[in-house]
């Protein structure tokens, strides 16, 4: 029960840290287009173009999108630019599985 409770408190906090601008900000440093997040974090052009509109999309796509740029080694924070992990991020995938979870 521990378990669940503690990922989904991480999940609020990744919710929170992850706004639309850090979505457009990520992907430029990146050098992504909408379509190639869309293919990599298995979210609807759709749903991106609303959410970095500033539009309400599930939080489940926005967890997909966040858990997919922290696996390339971004990290996010309320007010600041995106930035790049100190830690090797090959490992950010495996610990965030689930981020193509079901709602």
């Amino acid at each position: 029960m521990a378990s669940s409770a503690m990922n989904l408190i991480l999940e609020r906090i990744a919710l929170f840290q992850f706004t639309p601008t850090h979505c457009s900000q990520a992907r430029g440093m990146l050098g992504w287009s909408i379509e190639q997040l869309s293919r990599e974090a298995k979210v609807s052009v759709d749903d991106i173009q609303r959410f970095e509109a500033q539009q309400d999309v599930a939080d489940a796509a926005r967890l997909a999108l966040t858990y997919r740029f922290e696996a390339q080694g971004l990290v996010f924070f309320p007010g600041f630019a995106p930035g790049r992990s100190t830690s090797n991020g090959s490992t950010a995938e495996s610990v965030r599985g689930d981020y193509a979870m079901a709602e």
